[in-house]
């Protein structure tokens, strides 16, 4: 089998597995909604 196509078998598995991989985190994992706080300094209100 020549260099050529080994190369673009082995790029394909591992976009494969990439793949899977993003389709696993979207089915199995629920992200959880939270409360967002952040502080702003003054000087945000200065209007400079």
């Amino acid at each position: 089998m020549p260099s050529l196509f080994r190369f673009l078998i082995v790029v394909g598995v591992l976009a494969g597995l990439g793949y899977g991989a993003m389709i696993a985190l979207v089915t199995f994992v629920e992200p959880q909604p939270r409360e967002m706080t952040q502080p702003l300094p003054p000087s945000k209100f200065s209007g400079k």
